[in-house]
């Protein structure tokens, strides 16, 4: 039959097969294909992925060039770990000895010690001008000045001497392709966080250089910012030996699926233990921060009484638990209990 357009004669169209055709064609031959060769085949590669998932999930590449590169960036992060360890008991020595408040100012990249007598009469006449000089050690002699100067300054150079330590070798690392991206995000984050550890310590000592509000009160650094430094240089402990583990045992055991499960026991006890460590070290920093280690040298009873009459004295309430020595040393002494 002919079919006209506008006049003109197209020729009839051609029959197209029908669908339906295709469709139980396709379906036939999927009918031959044999059953067990599809589903075994099937099952392999089930099997092969879920085997390849499970092995990239917990095998964490970090380190290029093979175990004798891993043991070598190993090394040198459990190293830094190490070092940053002995920065906070130096910390610890200098805050026992009172000596952080001898060096009046600061610079970023450090300077040479007094090498003369007229040089270390110039530090003294700038201590003498702090009000720690004026309300604690006045009459001080230069010999007793020198030793906390010089524990000040050993502690300040001891963490300059950490930055170099950390930033040579990673380059070193970095030059030969042995540090991943993912690494070298995580160790630019502490060695950035390193950094500004030196900063906020400069802030902290700051702080004790400020007149005191009461005439009767000894200058000491703010609690908050002495907090502060001392968390973040746990931060950064932390963060050092957490990598050096993840880069020399980047897989686990062969028999991996029971180790998994012992894992997964211990990181359930050790997370409430690891918050209570911290919670006590952070109070412990409060403490010293305020002095409040001697305000009561009885326990478990606080002088006469389980818990002193006066802790909650401060407005707002939540200033007794940061500022009250009282308060201050109660709860460092049950978050002690606690651990224990």
């Amino acid at each position: 039959m002919e079919h006209t357009i506008y006049g003109t004669k197209r020729p009839p169209s051609k029959v197209l097969p029908e669908q339906p055709t295709r469709f139980f064609s396709r379906t036939s031959s999927f009918k031959a294909f044999p059953k067990d060769n599809y589903v075994r085949s099937f099952r392999n590669m089930y099997s092969t992925t879920v085997a390849k998932s499970k092995e990239e999930g917990l095998k964490v590449v970090l380190v290029n060039g093979g175990p004798s590169a891993r043991k070598k960036v190993g090394i040198w992060l459990f190293g830094s770990a190490a070092w940053v360890f002995s920065m906070v008991l130096l910390g610890g020595v200098t805050r026992l000895t009172r000596s952080g408040l001898s060096m009046t100012d600061w610079k970023f990249t450090g300077s040479l010690p007094p090498l003369s007598d007229h040089d270390w009469l110039r530090e003294f006449d700038k201590y003498k001008n702090s009000p720690e000089y004026k309300r604690v050690n006045k009459g001080m002699s230069i010999e007793d000045f020198k030793f906390i100067y010089w524990m000040e300054y050993a502690h300040r150079m001891w963490g300059r001497a950490l930055g170099v330590m950390f930033a040579l070798p990673f380059s070193y690392f970095l030059r030969k392709g042995y540090i991943t991206v993912r690494l070298g995000m995580r160790l630019s984050a502490l060695f950035g966080l390193g950094a500004g550890q030196g900063l906020i310590g400069w802030w902290m000592v700051k702080s004790g250089l400020e007149e005191p509000a009461s005439e009767y009160a000894q200058p000491r650094v703010s609690p908050y910012r002495l907090a502060a430094h001392l968390t973040s240089a746990f931060a950064i402990y932390c963060g050092l030996f957490w990598t050096g583990l993840s880069v020399v045992m980047p897989e686990p055991p062969a028999e991996s699926v029971a180790w998994v499960r012992g894992a997964a026991k211990v990181k359930r006890l050790a997370l409430p233990v690891s918050v209570l460590v911290a919670i006590t070290a952070v109070s412990g920093a409060f403490v010293a921060g305020n002095d409040a280690g001697h305000a009561y040298n009885t326990f478990p009873k606080m002088g006469d009484t389980w818990i002193p009459e006066d802790v909650f004295d401060m407005k707002p309430l939540i200033r007794n638990f940061f500022e009250n020595t009282s308060t201050v040393q109660c709860q460092d002494c049950l978050a002690r209990i606690e651990k224990d």
